[in-house]
């Protein structure tokens, strides 16, 4: 957790904290030498990548398509609060590090290391840290998303850098779109089935005459025993695991 915490604010530091030379103790410490402005703007860029390190992580990851299907799970299932927010969010969260772990492991051992080495300027680090994160959402970026914000690009005037190195404010939408797009074309595939049973309970309920007992009430406990008997923890993660390339 550390390292990751390592990654995130060297990703998004800028050039001029200068964390190969200094410690984080630095960081904070009022300087002698009177130059208080630069203290306070490096302190305040601190603050600030450790703000939005969460965001980068929602950005530039696996957790989307974690969390919607998991959540299109609960709601196909009938559940209102099981599994509640926390565990969730703790699931999609843990499960983005498992498949992460190979591109924080690239960023650390390229980037972050020969910059607390004083190896590399931090320009250069930013260059190198990043570059794990271009290569993951490069291959989990469709095309057609792509397309889209690199024509919207063009037509703005903005520069979209080259093909083999796209620029990432054209990138990190396209993949964010891509995320939400294919966890709701799994979310799809998760809640057909419960809706499968919802309308056989709904079909017997209404057969039978029972008009004022809800069919979700009967139908809860049949998805829970289906769910549970096709292993479909199991299934489901496994298979948002294996759709990452």
């Amino acid at each position: 957790m550390i390292r990751l915490i390592y990654l995130l604010v060297a990703l998004v530091a800028a050039p001029g904290l200068a964390l190969a030379q200094q410690s984080p103790a630095d960081l904070l410490n009022l300087p002698v030498d009177g130059s208080a402005a630069a203290w306070i703007i490096r302190t305040f860029g601190l603050l600030t990548v450790l703000s939005v390190a969460p965001g980068i992580l929602i950005m530039v990851t696996s957790f989307p398509r974690f969390v919607i299907a998991f959540s299109i799970l609960r709601s196909g299932m009938g559940l209102a609060t099981a599994p509640s927010n926390m565990v969730l969010i703790s699931m999609a969260l843990f499960m983005t590090f498992y498949v992460m772990a190979p591109t924080f492991d690239r960023a650390w051992n390229e980037g972050v290391q020969p910059l607390l080495q004083n190896q590399v300027t931090e320009a250069e680090a930013v260059q190198r840290i990043a570059q794990p994160f271009r290569v993951f959402m490069s291959a989990n970026t469709r095309d057609k998303d792509l397309q889209l914000f690199v024509e919207i690009a063009r037509e703005r005037g903005q520069s979209i850098g080259t093909p083999e190195a796209i620029d990432y404010r054209v990138l990190v939408p396209a993949f964010m779109l891509s995320e939400i797009r294919r966890g709701f074309e799994i979310g799809f595939l998760i809640i057909l089935p419960f809706l499968v049973i919802d309308m056989i309970v709904a079909a017997i309920t209404m057969a039978m005459g029972m008009m004022m007992l809800p069919p979700t009430s009967i139908s809860l406990p049949f998805k829970i025993l289906f769910f549970v008997l096709i292993d479909g923890w199991n299934l489901l993660v496994g298979s948002l695991i294996r759709s990452f390339g």
